[in-house]
């Protein structure tokens, strides 16, 4: 005799929760304001829920409208622009060096730029500083 048995199986909805879009397509190295934000009741981890904490924030790549926006989209603003002249400061034991260089890059407070020195022309790594100059180590 051949038995039937019924599987029951109950299969929740996944819970859609509101994430951060683009409200426009916004360019790249754009300072991100609340026109430019809007939220969506989808559901992907690792994305923005909360508007606040992109306003402020420069864009790395194009954002196109509808489209979540992923961590590695946005950033601090740059301090610091391509070719821009900037202070080289090395400190090291009490000594202190300064002289001007030209930045071969873009950054932002923290990270680490490309700083041709325009007296040896040798190009040097440093930390951008708040103030806007490189701390060479």
């Amino acid at each position: 005799m051949l038995r039937l048995a019924t599987v029951l199986i109950c299969i929740a909805p996944s819970a859609m929760a509101d994430i951060v879009v683009a409200a426009r397509t916004v360019r790249p190295q754009t300072i991100l304001t609340a026109a430019d934000l809007t939220t969506a009741d989808q559901d992907m981890a690792g994305t923005f829920a909360d508007i606040d904490a992109l306003i402020g924030q420069e864009t790395r790549v194009v954002l196109y409208a509808g489209r979540p926006i992923l961590p590695e989209d946005v950033g601090p603003a740059a301090v610091i622009d391509r070719n821009q002249i900037v202070p080289l400061v090395y400190a090291s034991n009490g000594l202190t060096i300064r002289s001007e260089g030209r930045a071969l890059g873009r950054a932002s407070v923290g990270e680490a730029v490309r700083v041709m020195n325009m007296q040896s022309r040798n190009s040097v790594t440093g930390q951008v500083q708040p103030d806007g100059s490189v701390l060479v180590q």
